[in-house]
């Protein structure tokens, strides 16, 4: 035994990806020896995904040349060896590129392997009386889906220690299919909360209609439900894009919107925040500028402090709180949102061409920030795996007041931009017979972080231009 002794902890990459080789310091000496097995805080310093096991199983084999079949299961594992000796072979069994990617290698106690859910796992003992272990984050279920390879499958061409002529087989691995008829393992489930909605509506156009990706309109999966925790089987889901919430800004200062705004946009959040940890899943949240109260000269930054001004600002600013709480998050903050269907600009487009000739706020700026973009930003944040955190996202391009997009939306639709006149916010809505929220007068958000995961922002009036076109 005393080969093992001495190594210090290393992480060793693998051809599959995901598939993790560990060393561990082994200590011992005439007596025995003890290692950490399984160290949260060490592992996971050196890069390895913090999995939330919650089960141990050992499986014991006493025999020289006993085979386990290659099996791919839906959790993450975490394997090692007790006492005695195996040599490993994995395959990967995700769908993508590196599907059928092989990796074998011999695992004795002072070596681990981390491996990720769908990728096949089979072992052959080496030595006699050995104890195979294994963390998993999941508890077996009968729902549980598998992908099974057989042993021999010389596509495959695992180079076995010991042939499998020589070996006794079971009848169940002998009868699994070869590569090319196993269905490969989809990945976790990505759901889209407030799917009816502008952005909703956007996230579908942009991620499709795999098999894997799921949609959720009010109507289907409402947020505010006290039974959200009961809704689905979360531990299928690996990301939840939060597209929901209340954004009747005005509406939200009276009692029955208030009460609506701060069951939607915050007290929904915590409770998403909570499905979030407790299943390992990445969860996307919107935020907005009205975290903000606008008297900051320059642009926001992610970290600038909430001074939020109205009811809608107040639940915005506590979902973002609450999001935080999720280890695994994705804050998306935008300013001034067109989508689909009514909005600022195509009311402009239609003022113009209806020769109505507009007042328009003037001493409120920022960006645009059209929903294809936001969507681009989401699954660029989760394609590049960026660091957790909040991340602002609009158009690009000069600090614009309302009433200079109304004039740019006139001259890009051949309209003349004098016929649009200046108004302050608080001419605007001094008549107004209903609550008003107030405006943050400055809306405008620092793009630099965003920038550093290699998206880049579209030019606001690029951004425009096509919106106007298409």
């Amino acid at each position: 035994m005393s080969d093992i002794f001495g190594k210090p902890l290393q992480r060793i990459e693998t051809p599959i990806p995901g598939l993790v080789l560990f060393e561990l310091p082994v200590h011992g000496d005439s007596r025995g020896w003890f290692k950490e097995n399984w160290q949260r805080e060490k592992m996971t310093a050196l890069g390895l995904d913090d999995f939330g096991p919650v089960q141990n199983n050992i499986s014991f084999n006493d025999e020289v040349g006993t085979t386990r079949g290659i099996h791919a299961e839906p959790w993450d594992k975490w394997v090692s060896v007790a006492t005695g000796r195996i040599f490993g072979a994995w395959v990967d069994l995700r769908e993508g590129p590196s599907f059928g990617a092989v990796f074998t290698t011999e695992i004795d106690p002072s070596r681990a392997i981390f491996v990720p859910r769908g990728v096949g796992n089979s072992y052959q003992t080496l030595a006699p009386d050995t104890a195979y272990a294994y963390l998993v984050n999941d508890h077996w279920s009968p729902a549980a889906e598998y992908a099974f390879l057989n042993l021999a499958d010389e596509t495959v061409a695992i180079e076995w220690p010991i042939p499998l002529s020589e070996l006794e087989i079971s009848e169940k691995d002998k009868a699994h299919p070869r590569l090319a008829d196993v269905a490969p393992i989809p990945p976790r489930k990505t759901l889209v909360l407030g799917a009816g909605g502008q952005l909703g509506r956007a996230l579908r156009a942009r991620l499709g209609d795999a098999a894997h990706i799921e949609y959720a309109t009010r109507a289907e999966l409402d947020v505010t439900a006290p039974d959200i925790a009961r809704a689905r089987r979360w531990r299928d889901y690996g990301t939840i894009i939060n597209a929901a919430a209340y954004t009747a800004v005005d509406a939200a200062e009276t009692p029955e919107g208030r009460a609506a705004a701060w069951q939607a946009n915050a007290v929904a959040v915590a409770a998403l925040a909570r499905i979030a940890n407790e299943n390992r899943i990445t969860l996307v949240h919107i935020s907005s500028d009205y975290v903000f109260d606008g008297t900051e000269d320059g642009a926001y930054t992610e970290d600038a402090a909430f001074a939020p001004l109205g009811v809608y600002g107040q639940s915005k600013a506590a979902g973002d709180l609450a999001a935080q709480t999720a280890s695994r998050h994705y804050i998306v903050r935008t300013s001034w949102v067109i989508g689909e269907g009514k909005n600022f600009v195509r009311t402009m487009a239609s003022l113009a061409e209806r020769g109505i000739d507009p007042s328009v706020v003037s001493d409120q700026i920022g960006r645009l920030t059209f929903t294809t973009d936001i969507a681009d930003a989401i699954v660029h944040l989760l394609e590049v795996s960026a660091d957790y955190g909040t991340y602002n996202v609009t158009c690009a391009g000069p600090e614009l007041s309302w009433a200079d997009i109304a004039r740019e939306v006139f001259r890009l639709t051949e309209n003349d931009p004098s016929r649009v006149s200046d108004v302050t916010t608080a001419t605007y809505f001094a008549n107004a017979t209903t609550p008003v929220s107030p405006r943050p007068l400055n809306s405008v958000l620092e793009l630099t972080k965003i920038t550093a995961t290699g998206f880049t922002p579209r030019d606001g009036g690029d951004a425009l231009a096509a919106y106007l076109a298409g």
